[in-house]
């Protein structure tokens, strides 16, 4: 069975990305050619556990991340699940594997001081791509979008007369998002200086390079990281972090969970509680200020 038929399988019955489903084939290839190599007569579609055991130890021996091997051995499985699907394998091998243990990610959000420093005072709005920048750190802050759907935006999708964002989330799921006023301020700078732009390609599409065409994922965070690096001294510098940071800051003001889930665009709570250890600790804080047992 070709590995293009459940690349198919994955972009157009499950609606996964194309980069979530590029994703899946490289990890499926990384296995294949560790197949042609230690053992030439087994394809994957034959693989037996065993086999995949040897790449696992492989990986490991390699330097690879425990996260990471859990990653492409779940690529693997889900392969071996869409095999079952079509009744071309009866068992999956990886039915009774166990992921191997990875330590708990701990990723700290900006604080609101080093956000303040950078959307007021790290960026001085004068041309077209200053006025980019300070939007698209602003709107990550302000909507918790992913980077993904940040690149993707269109300007059909920025309603101001409903001061509403469109979205369109994992799986093509479209969500909406209140667009608060300071945010549609910046949004009509921006686009003041996009229109003066000589050049325009992308002409669907919010935010551009200074040639008008599409930015791309790569310079989104390397914008997030040059001005953060500056203000923060957190070792992981993202637009990753500035969503973490806009969950954790709802949350610490009292946000309900479940509007914070629908605004990430979550399918589960599970996804969305990973950010309230922060909220926690912020009630702890509270709790241990205000409750009268407590005071001394």
């Amino acid at each position: 069975m070709s590995l293009k038929a459940f690349s198919d399988y994955l972009l157009l019955e499950k609606k996964y990305s194309q980069h979530t489903a590029l994703a899946y084939m490289r990890d499926l290839e990384m296995f294949q050619e560790f197949l042609k190599e230690q053992h030439d007569s087994v394809s994957i579609i034959n693989a037996g556990y065993s086999e995949i055991r040897q790449w696992i130890v492989e990986m490991v021996n390699s330097g690879i991340s425990n996260r990471t091997i859990n990653r492409k051995v779940s690529s693997l499985s889900s392969y071996y699940k869409f095999l079952q699907k079509i009744q071309q394998i009866e068992a999956n091998p990886l039915k009774q594997h166990k992921a191997l243990k990875v330590g708990k990610k701990v990723l700290l959000p900006f604080s609101e001081g080093e956000l303040k420093q950078v959307l007021e005072h790290s960026i001085d709005v004068d041309d077209f791509e200053s006025a980019r920048d300070q939007l698209i750190i602003e709107f990550f802050y302000a909507t918790g979008i992913r980077r993904i759907e940040l690149v993707n935006i269109k300007i059909s999708d920025v309603d101001f007369s409903n001061k509403q964002l469109k979205v369109l989330g994992k799986r093509n799921k479209e969500r909406y998002i209140p667009l608060m006023d300071s945010l549609a301020k910046s949004l009509r700078r921006y686009l003041d200086f996009r229109d003066k732009l000589p050049v325009i390609e992308d002409k669907n599409i919010l935010f551009l390079t200074k040639k008008g065409l599409k930015v791309y994922e790569m310079l989104v965070y390397r914008i997030i990281n040059k001005y953060f690096s500056k203000a923060s001294s957190k070792a992981k510098c993202s637009p990753h972090v500035l969503r973490h940071s806009f969950a954790t800051h709802l949350l610490n003001e009292g946000a309900d969970l479940n509007a914070v889930k629908e605004l990430l665009g979550h399918t589960s709570l599970a996804a969305t509680q990973v950010y309230t250890h922060n909220s926690i600790a912020e009630l702890k804080k509270v709790y241990a200020k205000s409750h009268p047992r407590n005071i001394r």
